[in-house]
């Protein structure tokens, strides 16, 4: 009689062997061990999926800490760079300060555009000697004193380049041809900011720059003394000043010694 218990029979047979092994199993242990099997199976594929991203972002830690140092080093320097601009600044006040030039007021280029001076008076007490027609540039290109805040560096000097004068002005102040001549080019260049170029006789020409408006264009006929810009401070400028620059057959030459024949 049988007893109602059901069993699971795994036959085992190896090639060649004459007997296979059996196992007899209750069903219910079977169900279990198979049960067992599909949750250890199941837990495998979860870890393995959930370990993948885990693994990579291990990775990419020293990566990042590399990353992270590299961003700490740039932030030194920086700050050290920052530093090093507010000295010279202060710096270039101190000589401004020394030179007069805290009385040249530093505007802002949104500011409203100043009113033109008289585009013909002289200054007071001078008297009227500019040449008429095409004349070679020998006349301070400025009624006011102004401050010469920085000359000519030529090439081979180890400082930066710098061909013409730098003089130190109110903003609106009028800018006058040096010479007669023809304007040659206007415009509103990244370093000069707006500038007026006039090619005068003898291979001569005169640039003007940082105006803060101009009052010719090219192709225009201007005479010695006229009034051709209003000085400013575009470009590649950090307060209102006049760049004043002379060249003679494409090479450039000192407008001071050019000026000196002013009274010759």
């Amino acid at each position: 009689m049988s007893s109602g218990r059901r069993f699971v029979t795994l036959m085992i047979h190896r090639d060649g062997a004459l007997t296979s092994p059996k196992l007899r199993l209750p069903i219910w242990a079977a169900r279990t061990l198979l049960v067992l099997g599909i949750v250890t199976a199941v837990t495998t594929l979860v870890a393995a999926v959930l370990y993948a991203p885990v693994a990579r972002l291990a990775a990419r830690v020293p990566g990042l800490e590399r990353e992270v140092q590299r961003l700490k080093v740039d932030n030194d320097q920086v700050r050290g760079l920052a530093s090093r601009l507010a000295e010279l600044e202060g710096r270039y006040e101190q000589v401004r300060a020394m030179l007069g030039g805290d009385l040249v007021p530093h505007r802002a280029q949104a500011d409203s555009l100043a009113v033109a001076h008289p585009v013909v008076a002289r200054a007071p007490g001078a008297t009227a000697h500019y040449e008429l027609g095409p004349s070679e540039p020998r006349h301070w290109p400025l009624d006011e004193a102004g401050v010469v805040t920085r000359g000519q560096v030529g090439i081979g000097s180890g400082q930066e380049v710098h061909p013409g004068l730098d003089i130190a002005v109110p903003t609106g102040t009028p800018i006058r041809a040096s010479g007669g001549g023809a304007v040659a080019e206007t415009g509103d260049d990244v370093e000069y900011g707006r500038f007026v170029l006039i090619e005068h006789p003898g291979g001569y020409q005169t640039l003007y720059g940082h105006a803060l408006r101009l009052l010719v264009a090219a192709g225009d006929s201007v005479s010695a003394g006229q009034v051709i810009a209003l000085s400013g401070s575009t470009g590649r400028s950090t307060a209102p000043h006049l760049h004043f620059e002379a060249r003679q057959g494409g090479r450039v030459v000192d407008p001071r010694a050019l000026l000196n024949r002013e009274r010759g």
